[in-house]
């Protein structure tokens, strides 16, 4: 009882992403797929103008050349719902490091789902949608989850006081609670994500993401897009299909 008493505990209803690092231009499509080409002298492009090269952008992207879109790479922070962290580890194609509960005593952050998350299902499964919930639903929702929450941080808190090791308390805790990782990836690797992760009624190809995994998308490819914007709008132009 001590150990939670002495923690405050945190509902929250959003997801973090930071950009730490990147090596990511759209010069770097162009002088990776010239080399087919320009052998050598395909060096040359990598101070080049990717204005001038954009129609050459938008033509690997519409035909699905993508190899070039590999010779990047981006590092992001995630703070997230361990669930999203699930579905989000699915996509090999990133690398990971996550903070570990056997190591470090977890903190007491829980994802709540906010007033505007829909909350009903209606429809088949590969056939449905998502539909608001009542204000009872979205009551009992919050309710529930709190005390699901605040009951299992305190059993895991009393094994800890016990000197129960790490590993083996926080087995109690629910997938609600927050983790962190860097997610390092190219961007034909995002392009790929965020075609499976964000619904967008302009895609080749619909998608149905859980909403919690599409906030995340929907930050990165923000980020992403400031980096890359000939890249991303050749994305966007063709679909949103990788290549």
């Amino acid at each position: 009882m001590a150990g939670e008493e002495a923690t405050e505990i945190e509902f929250r209803d959003d997801v973090t992403v930071e950009l730490i690092k990147s090596a990511a231009s759209d010069a770097d499509v162009l002088w990776a797929a010239r080399v087919s080409t320009k052998g050598e002298s395909s060096l040359a492009e990598i101070e080049a103008d990717p204005e001038r090269s954009k129609g050459l952008i938008n033509y690997l992207m519409r035909d699905r050349h993508g190899t070039p879109f590999e010779h990047s790479s981006m590092t992001f922070y995630v703070r997230a719902p361990i669930f999203v962290f699930r579905e989000f580890m699915r996509h090999r194609t990133f690398s990971y490091n996550e903070e570990s509960g056997r190591y470090r005593r977890l903190e007491p952050v829980f994802y709540v789902p906010g007033a505007g998350r829909k909350l009903v299902q209606e429809g088949k499964p590969g056939k449905y949608v998502f539909v608001d919930g009542t204000p009872e639903q979205h009551k009992i929702v919050t309710e529930a989850t709190k005390e699901s929450c605040r009951q299992a941080y305190r059993a895991y808190t009393e094994m800890l006081d016990a000197g129960v090791a790490r590993e083996v308390a926080r087995g109690v805790l629910p997938v609600a609670l927050y983790s962190s990782m860097y997610a390092t990836c190219n961007a034909r690797a995002l392009m790929n994500f965020l075609s499976l992760r964000t619904k967008r009624e302009d895609a080749a190809f619909p998608s149905f993401p859980q909403r919690e995994i599409e906030m995340v998308a929907e930050q990165m490819e923000e980020q992403w897009a400031a980096l890359m914007p000939l890249t991303h709008a050749a994305f966007e132009a063709n679909g949103r299909v990788c290549p």
